[in-house]
């Protein structure tokens, strides 16, 4: 009960932060009351695979609308990042034109990006790069090869169209299609996913937070997944999404010989149907590295129904983060990342909690902490030390200009993950602390490099890489 009424007190907490935010940005935009101009067309421009209805289903103003020349530049920078943030453009610049009296034409300008993108694959089986290079000896038998194909914005309404082949540690071919938009308003999209995959190892077990696996010279796994999506977007800011997915599982009679609960009651072959219904809310200068704004997430699951229930539970999920600028340059991030399982006793393949996907402790990423239910806090305070261009040689000019910004940072994490049956679990139903320094590295195509310098509760010390955001 203790764990549960901390967790609502930071989620209140967030968000009690957020509301009188939005008030204050209410009344202060309708005190601006200088001078203004009427919208009387908006323009775009550089389109040329884009489809301009998509464009403008980007943007907060509409011809007609007034805006108070208090506001003009930010209501004009705030529609061109938005328009960054759906990744169909490099750049994006914006301009008030044909100024006549009280009226005026907006037009804004974009570059749009590369849409056809085919490279090699070459991704590590482990959960991160120092598993990988440290407590696996940088093996190379644990090293997927391949290539995966994107077609981005495919038809000009930013559908993409997903296709991979991989060979090593996981074979694996996957097909997706996604489309934002089928209906005239904008609002409705469908999305459908295939992926067949088979292993010779395979994660079976856990022993004092550490993963334990299994190898032979046949095929151990393979897993079948079939999806479609449906998303609502009512505006711009808000996103509903529920996925329905079919799973199947099937492991060598090994597996079970080591680990009976592996799929659950000593069973070599578990299917079962995934619902999930999930709403984000996100208003943010940068979707890919935000620096001030929000992101919400909400999430709730069934797993397990109309016959196909080997794996049974139902799951809540609550992700909140809330970014701020303090100074010039100077920026802070709070992070909450939690979620309730409901059914103890759970197949192994469904208890992971802490050290998998994006839900960790950095400073913890040798360990894997197993459980129904967790919480992760998480605290970064950045500093920009360098933000710069350079341009690549043999590229076109147009793709050539590669933004390149650098943060130094500190931060904290805390978190608690719960399992009913700990095991050995040392690191199971307790508090866990880390911190640490370290670099964020942010350039061309939303892409980021992390190098940390992190300690946890155990005194470990060690440097540690990733790829993506750290909350």
């Amino acid at each position: 009960m203790l764990r549960h009424c901390c967790l609502l007190l930071v989620i209140l907490c967030l968000l009690g932060d957020l509301l009188p935010v939005a008030a204050q940005d209410t009344t202060a935009t309708t005190a601006n009351k200088g001078g203004y101009l009427i919208v009387r067309h908006i323009n775009v421009t550089g389109n040329k695979k884009t489809r301009t209805s998509i464009i403008l289903r980007e943007l907060n103003v509409v011809p007609g609308d007034t805006i108070y020349l208090n506001n003009l530049a930010e209501t004009l920078e705030e529609n061109r990042k938005q328009l960054l943030n759906t990744s169909l453009f490099l750049n994006v610049t914006a301009n008030v034109v044909n100024w006549e009296g009280e009226e005026a034409d907006i037009t804004f300008d974009v570059w749009e990006r590369w849409y056809t993108i085919a490279v090699p694959v070459l991704k590590l089986a482990d959960r991160n790069f120092n598993q990988w290079w440290v407590e696996k000896k940088h093996s190379l038998s644990r090293v997927n090869i391949g290539l995966k194909g994107t077609q981005g914005n495919l038809t000009g309404r930013n559908d993409a169209l997903y296709a991979a082949i991989q060979f090593g540690y996981t074979q694996r071919i996957v097909f997706q299609y996604s489309v934002p938009y089928i209906d005239k308003k904008y609002q409705h999209g469908l999305g459908i996913l295939f992926s067949y995959s088979r292993n010779r190892e395979v994660n079976d077990s856990t022993s004092f937070n550490k993963q334990l696996f299994f190898r032979q010279d046949d095929f151990v796994r393979q897993v079948y997944n079939i999806g479609l999506t449906y998303s609502y977007r009512p505006g711009i800011n808000t996103r509903h999404q529920a996925t329905l997915t079919y799973n199947y599982e099937e492991v060598a009679d090994s597996v079970l010989l080591i680990n009976p609960n592996y799929l659950g009651d000593g069973r070599k072959r578990a299917q079962f149907l995934d619902l999930v219904y999930r709403v984000t809310y996100t208003q943010a200068d940068s979707w890919q590295y935000p620096l001030r704004g929000i992101h919400l997430l909400g999430e709730i699951g069934k797993r397990g129904f109309a016959g196909l229930n080997d794996v049974n539970d139902v799951h809540i999920r609550i992700n909140a983060a809330k970014y701020w600028q303090l100074y010039a340059k100077t920026y802070f991030a709070l992070g909450l990342r939690s979620q309730a399982k409901f059914g103890a006793q759970q197949p192994y393949i469904n208890r992971q909690a802490l050290g998998y996907s994006d839900d960790y402790l950095r400073g913890l990423e040798y360990y894997v902490i197993d459980g129904t239910s967790f919480a992760i806090l998480k605290s970064t305070l950045r500093q920009e030390v360098l933000s710069t261009r350079f341009r690549l040689p043999i590229v076109p000019k147009k793709f050539s200009a590669v933004p390149l910004r650098i943060f130094v940072k500190a931060y904290g994490d805390t978190g608690y993950s719960y399992s009913k049956f700990p095991g050995n679990g040392t690191l199971n139903n307790q508090m866990l602390y880390t911190g640490g320094v370290g670099l964020d590295i942010v350039s061309f195509y939303d892409t980021c490099l992390r190098i940390e310098y992190s300690v946890n509760q155990l005194g470990q010390k060690g440097l540690f890489l990733h790829t993506s955001i750290d909350m």
